[in-house]
């Protein structure tokens, strides 16, 4: 099936190598919205991917409340420690004219003096301007491609969702359509209920001395019976069924529609309702009602 839900969750990891790189994991998740809301959380130092990584969202759903989160963990660098000799050098120097003015202190010792800040530096710390402009390339780049893989994800979660959601639909519209066709059978009898009704109020009012002739009377019944007519609201209700099928059928998202088309078969079934002239018709047209909500409820799933 083409629809979708807006439910999912997707998870995706990996590795970036380089200078700057470390261990990633991606991780989104969607539930309802009435349009595309996406709530983004990057480390410090990421916010580039911002942009970018909304776009991306934004050519896969179209409907939902997203909520994207990125967790990086740098390498930390395990190469050889480059030393800075000349401060090195200015520091022994420094040292030893110390050690000679006063000879009572402890000489200095060379795991003191590679303490010192500056005199190791890591390999990161030795990148120039465009060696590191070229590591955050890279390690953006990777980045990027984790996302698409969690958002492909995401989109198969929420498709997977849509076909579970699929037959329940079409359930309910077989439902509806069932309760039209009960109700389409009534409907024939309907006007002769409604009649047999009038003519025993017209009669009660005839008896009791009414000031309206019979033929008024009469008249404003048949005016009553024609307003009681409910063939136009099935017509209507078997379309909408019909238009509800093709939707669930479109290669698009139809959410939004759907949720309209579940509005109009209430206001058919409201008026079914208000115009039933016997038991069996308001009976038909409660059931009506409660499973266009029940449609209407899934449909909010949709995208």
């Amino acid at each position: 099936m083409t629809i979708a839900s807006m439910t999912g969750f997707a998870r995706s990891q990996g590795h970036v190598a380089g200078p700057l790189g470390g261990a990633w994991v991606w991780e989104a998740r969607s539930v309802n919205g009435r349009g595309l809301d996406m709530r983004l959380r990057l480390p410090s130092g990421l916010e580039a991917l911002d942009a970018p990584a909304r776009a991306a969202a934004g050519r896969r759903f179209k409907r939902g409340n997203l909520t994207v989160t990125l967790a990086f963990d740098p390498t930390r660098d395990t190469a050889a420690p480059v030393v800075n000799t000349a401060l090195l050098d200015t520091l022994a120097e420094a040292a030893a004219a110390v050690a000679t003015r006063h000879p009572d202190l402890a000489p200095a010792r060379i795991d003191g003096l590679l303490s010192i800040r500056g005199v190791l530096e890591s390999a990161e710390t030795t990148l120039d301007d465009a060696e590191a402009e070229a590591a955050r390339t890279t390690r953006d780049a990777a980045l990027m491609a984790g996302l698409d893989q969690v958002l492909d994800a995401l989109a198969a979660a929420r498709a997977e969702e849509g076909a579970r959601l699929d037959p329940v639909l079409t359930g309910l519209l077989d439902q509806i359509d069932g309760l039209r066709g009960q109700a389409t059978g009534l409907a024939s009898a309907q006007p002769e209920a409604l009649r047999e009704r009038l003519r025993g109020q017209v009669a009660a009012l005839t008896d009791a001395g009414s000031g309206l002739s019979e033929d008024r009377l009469y008249q404003e019944a048949a005016l009553l019976a024609a307003k009681a007519d409910i063939r136009e609201e099935l017509d209507r209700l078997a379309a909408h069924v019909q238009a509800a099928r093709d939707l669930l059928a479109a290669q698009e998202p139809v959410g939004r529609r759907l949720d309209f088309l579940c509005q109009e078969f209430n206001r058919e079934a409201n008026t079914l309702c208000s115009k039933a002239a016997e038991t069996a018709m308001t009976s038909l047209g409660l059931e009506l009602k409660a499973a266009i909500d029940q449609l209407r409820e899934q449909v909010q799933n949709i995208e």
